[in-house]
This record gives structure tokens, C-alpha cells and sequence, in this order.
């Protein structure tokens, strides 16, 4: 059979692509190599996905779940707090969004996608793609090992870290950003503060380059990590279990909290997990989500890169397939690269030490403080905020200004 477009992967890239796609009434083929549900990190949304939710059709299925509402984030450092709430800043948008179990989060999506008129082909994998300019033939595998052949007009590749064309085409690139690695759990939490305390995501800047994050979920379970390079977990014996429950000991705000906890599974040690991309298209596909760049945990934004890109992607397919001239240098690869650009300023920021200097400032500027709330916000497309038009001087001026005037 020939479909208008193909898919590769349900994650919410692909998913969110696919609903766009149908409201044009396209004919939508989703591949995904796994079964749902299915473990995967990046549980903190950010307020931009809220705008594409909703456009897409999918909120009222997410509402259903009563997930953990996100209103801002903590940042801690030692006795310090810096706390930002999403319905003070800069940019018009949303003011909250959701802390969500991935497994479930996707799995709402996919089905939603299903009922919208999508057909998701599970534990199949893509073996093989050829390209021509006007229709693409895709080889897949079955979890049973029957392979066929499938036609499309175009593919989109929302495969993650799967990164099925980038490994096809042989478009890796190694990340602009240092090797860091991550340790992290779900835990059943007995001792969660009540009220706010406890339902914020908050980060914890332990020391320069390492970072704890902990992410309640309203199913009484908490996804806590920790991001660092790797001579930082070289210091500590044990198994990935032991050495995550020495390093929570350590902090004092949290070590009540975490004291006696039960692990939902064994603590997962990932490594090296940055990466880039040559280019975000060509020859009938486009990639969406993980499979063009993934920064770093630290500002939660794959989840929302994954949703832009894949809307964005799916309405410049829409015209190629009407037989528009998309021109997709300009309307999606410089677009999305504007948005990880801006993320790899605050990044960078991040663990050079220069934005903590920003957070923990005594005196905060309120104004400036909105602006850099709605970066946080994923409205990082807004080039009428200084802190996303000139991100990469902006904050390390305000950095050196505040600096200088201790």
C-alpha cells in the first residue's frame, strides 16, 4: 500500500506530526520499533508544548490522565533558592504545563493519533530506505521477522534516539557540547513534602557541572538523577543503586526526603548522551525530535523540541505533497536551529557557572528575570525577548555586570 507519509516513530514528535498531517486528510503510516508503553526520559514538559498540544487536538486525552501540573521550577544551590513561576514572563503563553510518566505520556498520544485515523504499525523496525525525488520505499521488520516493502510520498523521521536516517545516511555529528552522563531512577517517595514544595520539578546545582533533578508525578512516584562527567561517578563504589543513594545523602536539602526510598527500577547509568546532525532534511524526509540534536536534560527542552519540530515539519510536508516549493533551509532548518541555538546559550551558561551567578543574584531584576523565564518557558522563538534575540551576549554581559558590581 501507498501512504502520503511515513512516520518513523510514535514518540510525541511523531505523533504530533501525524495529527497535523490528518487534519489535512493525508494518509498516515506510523512505524515504531518498540511497544507501548514504553520507558524513556524527559518527563518535564515545558508551556511552548501546550500551544502545539492544544492546536493538534490533544489536550482533552492528556487532561483525562490528571498528570502532575508544572507551574515553574526550583533552583537550589546550597542555602540558595531561585524560584521561577511560568505566569510571570515575558512572552504571552501558557503558565503552566504538566510533569509527566513518559511511558504513559506517549502512550495517550498514540492511541489519540489512532483514533484521529493514523495506522501504527508496533515492533517494527525500519531496515532500509530508498530515496527518489517523488516516492520512498521502505523496508521494515516484524517482531516475528517478516519483512515487505512500503511506499510513501515522504517520510519523516521522529525515531529518537533510534536515529534511523542520521544511521542510514550516515549523518551523525559529535555533540558542540562536553560529555556528560546521567544516573537516574523512578522512587517511590513515603516523606514528599505537602503542598508546592513537593509537586515543583527542582534542580540542584550540587557543584559546577553537576546537577540533580527531581520531578514529582502525581502517581506518587518521583524521577530523580543526577548529571555529571564521568570521573564525577568514578568516585563513588557500589552498584548504580548504591551510588545513587550516596549521592543524595550528600544533600542536605533533599537527604530527609530520599532517606529510605524504594527504587521503581534499577537505576539506569546512561553515557555520552548529546549529539548532532549534518542536515535536517533532504530527498523526500525531514527529521523531527531526537534524531536531529539532542542538547542536555538540564532545561527540559527535548520534549518541546520534539513537539515544534514535528509540527513544524509536518505542515511544510503538507505543501510539498499539494506541490507547493517548500523551502525548507529557511522555513524549518534555520527555524529549529534558532530555537537549539538560543537553548545551547543558556546550556553552556549553565555549566560554566554563568547563570547561577544570574539565579542567586541577591537583588533580582524583575523584568529581566520575566525574560529569562519565558527561554525556561520553551518560548525560545521569540525574538522580540532580548534574552532569545542576542541569547548568547545577553546573558553573559548581565553575568559580568553582576560580577563586577559585588
Amino acid at each position: 500500500m501507498e501512504y502520503d507519509v511515513i512516520i518513523i516513530g510514535a514518540g510525541p514528535a511523531g505523533t504530533i506530526a501525524a495529527a497535523e498531517l490528518l487534519k489535512q486528510k493525508l494518509n498516515v503510516l506510523i512505524i515504531e520499533k518498540e511497544s507501548f508503553p514504553r520507558f524513556v526520559i524527559g518527563e518535564s514538559l515545558l508551556p511552548r508544548c501546550m500551544d502545539i498540544l492544544d492546536e493538534t487536538g490533544f489536550l482533552p486525552a492528556i487532561e483525562k490522565q490528571n498528570y502532575q501540573k508544572k507551574y515553574g521550577a526550583l533552583f537550589i544551590r546550597g542555602e540558595e533558592e531561585c524560584s521561577f513561576s511560568f505566569d510571570q514572563q515575558f512572552t504571552e503563553g501558557w503558565s503552566w504545563t504538566w510533569q509527566v510518566p513518559r511511558g504513559s505520556f506517549d502512550k495517550v498520544l498514540a492511541d489519540e493519533v489512532e483514533t484521529m485515523g493514523a495506522n501504527i504499525m508496533y515492533e517494527t523496525a525500519v531496515t532500509d530506505i530508498k530515496f527518489s525525488p517523488n516516492l520512498q520505499q521502505v523496508s521494515v521488520k516484524d517482531k516475528l521477522g517478516n519483512v515487505k516493502e512500503i511506499e510513501a510520498k515522504f517520510i519523516i523521521d521522529s525515531s529518537g534516539y533510534g536515529r534511523v536516517i542520521p544511521k542510514l545516511l550516515n549523518l551523525d555529528l559529535p555533540s558542540s557540547l562536553d560529555t556528560r552522563n546521567s544516573l537516574f531512577s523512578h522512587v517511590v517517595e513515603k516523606n514528599r513534602p505537602g503542598g508546592e514544595v513537593g509537586e515543583r520539578i527542582t534542580i540542584i546545582d550540587k557543584d559546577k557541572g553537576v546537577w540533580i533533578w527531581i520531578i514529582p508525578f502525581s502517581n506518587d512516584k518521583t524521577s530523580i538523577g543526577v548529571v555529571a562527567e564521568e570521573s564525577f561517578f568514578d568516585k563513588y563504589e557500589g552498584n548504580s543503586e548504591e551510588i545513587l543513594r550516596s549521592i543524595l545523602s550528600e544533600e542536605k536539602f533533599i537527604n530527609d526526603r530520599f532517606n529510605d526510598i524504594e527504587f521503581s527500577f534499577e537505576p539506569k547509568y546512561v553515557k555520552g548522551y548529546s549529539i548532532g546532525v549534518k542536515k535536517l532534511f533532504g530527498e523526500g524526509f525531514v527529521l523531527t525530535g531526537n534524531s536531529t540534536e539532542f542538547l542536555d536534560p538540564i532545561f527540559s527542552s527535548g520534549v518541546t523540541f520534539a513537539i515544534e519540530s514535528g509540527y513544524q515539519a509536518a505542515k511544510l510536508v503538507v505543501k510539498h505533497i499539494n506541490g507547493e516549493v517548500v523551502d525548507w533551509e529557511n522555513s524549518y532548518s534555520k527555524y529549529i536551529s534558532q530555537g537549539v541555538e538560543t537553548f545551547r546559550s543558556y546550556v553552556n551558561a549553565w555549566y560554566n557557572n554563568t547563570l547561577q551567578t544570574i539565579f542567586f543574584v541577591e537583588n533580582e531584576n524583575i523584568k529581566i528575570k520575566k525574560q529569562i523565564c519565558s527561554v525556561l518557558a520553551g518560548y525560545v522563538w521569540d525574538k522580540k525577548n532580548p534574552y532569545v534575540r542576542n541569547h548568547k551576549n545577553a546573558i553573559t554581559t548581565l553575568s559580568r555586570f553582576i560580577k563586577d558590581g559585588k
